[in-house]
């Protein structure tokens, strides 16, 4: 299990996390939902050992990995992350991204190919190993995006808003792609979005966050059926009997928790 630990983290005079305390066990999807600016990314940074808290501690199978004294190694932490931007290597062909993440581990040639060939095979990309970014499609950086955090096994995967930038079709298939590797390898994954619909379209559980803190954590029927506070309702646009309207969220007023 992943936990997190009543983190804080201020940037200057701007709190980012106001004591944040959340949970993510294996073969799980959280999607960590909330407005521009609530802390979601600084929290997935200190998760994946990008930032030191303030306070409070990240627990990952029990050892301590995060605190404000200590800070595990992000390659020693069991997890990967998939960026906002990607981050792909433009030097590098589809299969050297692989190639590069497993090059620690002690394989003969025939093994990291079949390996390779599998992780390509289980997000699409069978055919696309001598291919460079520039010639992949957006779709196709998203999935060699998965499959370069995908190599190393890692027991968490940490996704910040990957697919945020793709067309409506392609984006419900790519997190078509997220469940399905969650099932296939028993994940545990945070997923944190802006998008009301995609997280309740890809989560098991849902972490509303307002303004450093954790508003309501829970499945997606309790959240939808009991919201916690004014926020959590406004914010997921639901009305007195549950049921979500579609107001923009722009047009919507923040309110304080």
């Amino acid at each position: 299990m992943l936990f997190i630990d009543n983190l804080t983290k201020s940037f200057g005079e701007t709190e980012a996390l106001k004591g944040v305390t959340l949970g993510l066990s294996l073969n799980e999807i959280v999607a960590l939902l909330g407005p521009s600016g609530c802390g979601k990314t600084t929290l997935l940074r200190i998760v994946a050992g990008f930032e030191m808290p303030d306070r409070g501690k990240v627990v990952i199978d029990g050892s301590e990995a995060s605190s404000s004294t200590k800070s595990i190694a992000p390659s020693m932490r069991g997890l990967s992350l998939v960026f906002q931007d990607l981050a792909l290597w433009p030097h590098m062909t589809v299969r050297k991204h692989i190639e590069f993440v497993i090059s620690r581990n002690n394989r003969s040639g025939s093994d990291v190919k079949a390996y390779i060939d599998s992780i390509l095979k289980s997000v699409n990309l069978t055919g696309y190993d001598k291919r460079y970014p520039h010639e992949l499609s957006g779709g196709e950086k998203q999935r060699l995006a998965i499959a370069r955090s995908l190599a190393p096994m890692p027991k968490y995967l940490l996704m910040d808003e990957p697919f945020s930038n793709l067309d409506p079709l392609l984006k419900e298939e790519l997190q078509g792609l997220a469940i399905k590797l969650k099932i296939m390898h028993g994940m545990g994954i945070i997923y944190v979005t802006h998008n009301i619909d995609e997280a309740f379209m890809i989560a098991d559980r849902i972490a509303v966050m307002n303004k450093g803190v954790i508003a309501q954590v829970d499945s997606k029927e309790e959240i939808i059926n009991n919201p916690k506070n004014e926020f959590v309702r406004r914010f997921l646009r639901l009305d007195k009997w549950g049921i979500m309207n579609q107001v923009p969220l722009e047009n919507q007023i923040q309110v304080e928790l």
